[in-house]
């Protein structure tokens, strides 16, 4: 019996209540579409570029933190379901500061994402549309929020069936460069030699491996949209256990493995930044066609990206303006129980953000790009911390609610922690990461400000920053 009324499940207003009508099979494949997308099928080339074959440890390393945050969140959900965004279980372990700013901070860093989203995807159609790239990515925005307007169930679907093609992808290129890998259908027999024969396994040293975390980490983010989405599901708790118990395995499967066939198959020099190192492995296999198919593949990445950000700058903004750090029209749901006010608001930051890489590239929407860059970490930071507190709590006064435990506690959290922070030093040591570090960090410091103002004009006296 909950003794302590901060862990207790928040009372829901019956108006301002979102559908229940995503299905396990949504929020499952929203899950793994959230872990799959360009950042692995174009943005691996860069780690594969300045770390070599030992790129493989740097993601098995990164990978290991998503997969312990994505543990204390599926933890703190399954045990307090219902909550809304995923910052709401920072706000109930380290109070209403950590609360809004990470709220903030989640949502400012996916309207970043999906004006990138929008820009890469009209990128790869103007190759075969004969529009001007800006006509191409108001297209894609207003066909996408049309997708998020019309009802959750809409959006899961879309979801769903994107990530699909994205799975397929995957398991059908493991399947061709496994067997060229292991020389079923390489003429000269296997090519793990790849692995070690050019510089060694680790060209760079193994610092280079460590400091690549830095890099892949970014593109392993995504999976907490899952904790967002089941809450518009009918048996949340359940959704979250499942996906927690599923998500190890997708992580080896759809990103170390990929990454390390790709290695196998394909000596590391060959593959350049900005180029799909999937197409780069795929000409070696002889694939006919494979720029054309290797683009519509890294279209569907995006589309499914730019659909899962409007869907959670929506669902962020419609949980801050419920705790009264949003404007209080943010609640308001259409007949669909959609927060389209708060669709609508995301969408327009995002057409801004279009434009401004437009008229400014260099300047403006740099200066965005690179103040996202570091913002999932600080992010996830937060979550670990209020998971130790929250679950700290939950053991003296709820314990039937640990359902899901996260593995060696409290250890494996602080070294998760540890990891983390040693990824912001790397940032902050490294140049080329040095402006994205500053930049987040100034973004950080704008955020904890606004908080400081709105509870001096509230009289709150709240939280660490009171």
């Amino acid at each position: 019996m909950t003794t302590d009324p901060q862990i207790a499940s928040p009372a829901v207003e019956p108006n301002s209540e979102l559908s229940k009508s995503l299905l396990s099979r949504h929020v499952v494949m929203i899950s793994i579409g959230g872990i799959i997308g360009a950042g692995l099928f174009v943005g691996s080339s860069a780690a594969i570029a300045s770390v070599g074959p030992a790129v493989i440890l740097s993601y098995c390393l990164a990978g290991l933190v998503v997969l312990v945050v994505m543990r204390m969140l599926s933890e703190m959900a399954a045990a307090t379901p219902g909550l809304g965004s995923f910052t709401e279980y920072v706000r109930l372990g380290l109070g209403d500061w950590a609360g809004f700013v990470s709220g903030w901070l989640y949502w400012y860093f996916w309207v970043v994402v999906v004006a990138i989203e929008a820009i890469a995807g009209a990128s790869i159609l103007s190759q075969w549309i004969a529009l001007p790239t800006w006509q191409i990515d108001l297209a894609l925005m207003l066909v996408l929020t049309g997708v998020n307007l019309l009802s959750s169930r809409s959006y899961g679907e879309f979801e769903f069936w994107f990530s699909s093609i994205k799975v397929a992808a995957i398991v059908v290129f493991i399947l061709i460069a496994g067997a060229y890998a292991f020389g079923l259908t390489s003429p000269e027999g296997p090519t793990f030699a790849n692995l070690y024969s050019h510089g060694g396994f680790a060209p760079f040293g193994w610092l280079a491996a460590l400091a690549g975390v830095t890099t892949v980490v970014f593109s392993l983010c995504g999976a907490e949209i899952a904790t967002i989405a089941a809450v518009e599901s009918r048996e949340p708790a359940r959704v979250i256990s499942r996906m927690s118990v599923s998500i190890s395995a997708r992580i080896l499967v759809f990103y170390v493995l990929s990454i390390a066939l790709i290695v196998a198959v394909v000596p590391w020099q060959d593959i350049k930044p900005g180029d799909s190192p999937f197409a780069v492995a795929l000409s070696y296999t002889h694939i006919p066609s494979v720029a054309t198919i290797m683009n519509v593949i890294v279209l569907v990445a995006v589309l499914s990206c730019l659909n899962s950000g409007l869907y959670v700058t929506s669902r962020v903004l419609f949980t801050l303006a419920a705790k009264g750090d949003a404007p209080q029209a943010m609640v308001a749901l259409s007949a669909r129980r959609v927060p389209a006010r708060a669709i609508l608001i995301g969408t327009s930051f995002g057409y801004v953000a279009v434009l401004l890489s437009i008229v400014s590239p260099g300047v403006v929407f740099a200066f965005l790009v690179n103040a996202s860059g570091a913002l999932m970490l600080v992010i996830y930071l937060l979550a670990c911390a209020a998971h130790l507190k929250l679950r700290r709590r939950l053991e003296r006064d709820a314990p039937a609610r640990l359902a899901i435990k996260v593995w060696l506690f409290p250890w494996l959290s602080y070294a998760t922690m540890a990891a983390m922070l040693g990824v912001l030093v790397a940032m902050a040591l490294t140049p080329a990461l040095q402006s994205q570090f500053y930049a987040s960090l100034a973004c950080v410091v704008v955020v904890a400000a606004a908080y400081v103002l709105r509870a001096r004009r509230r009289g709150a006296r709240s939280g660490p920053l009171k």
